[in-house]
C-alpha cells in the first residue's frame, strides 16, 4: 500500500472544497457545481510537471479572494479529482463566493 502525504495546518481557519479539473481546456474557469458539490474547473494549463495544478490555484485564489499561499492541493495532485483547503475562507463564505462567480 502507497503512504499517503497530508499537508497538515496548525489550526487556522479554513475550508475545503472537492475539484474536479479538466485541464487543457479552452478558457481557465469554474465551469459549475456537480450535483455531489464537486467543483468543476477548467484551465488551459497542461498537466504536465504540476502546470494544471498551479493553474487551479491562481484560478482560485483570483476567485476567492485570497492569497495564493492560502490555497493547498491535500489530495488528489496527480489525478483529475482534488480536495483543495482553503485558508481564511468559511465554507459557507466559499461556497457563496463559487456560487456568485458562476451567476
Amino acid at each position: 500500500m502507497a503512504s499517503r502525504k497530508y499537508n497538515l495546518h496548525d489550526g487556522k481557519v479554513g475550508s475545503a472544497l472537492t475539484v474536479r479539473l479538466t485541464p487543457k481546456a479552452s478558457r481557465s474557469t469554474i465551469a459549475g457545481i456537480a450535483q455531489d458539490g464537486t467543483v468543476k474547473v477548467h484551465v488551459t494549463a497542461a498537466p504536465e510537471e504540476g502546470q494544471d495544478n498551479e493553474a487551479l490555484v491562481e484560478l482560485l485564489a483570483d476567485v476567492l479572494g485570497v492569497p495564493k499561499p492560502n490555497i493547498c492541493i491535500i489530495a488528489g495532485e496527480v489525478g483529475r479529482d482534488k480536495i483543495v483547503s482553503v485558508l481564511g475562507l468559511d465554507a459557507v463564505t466559499l461556497t457563496k463566493l463559487v456560487r456568485a462567480y458562476l451567476e
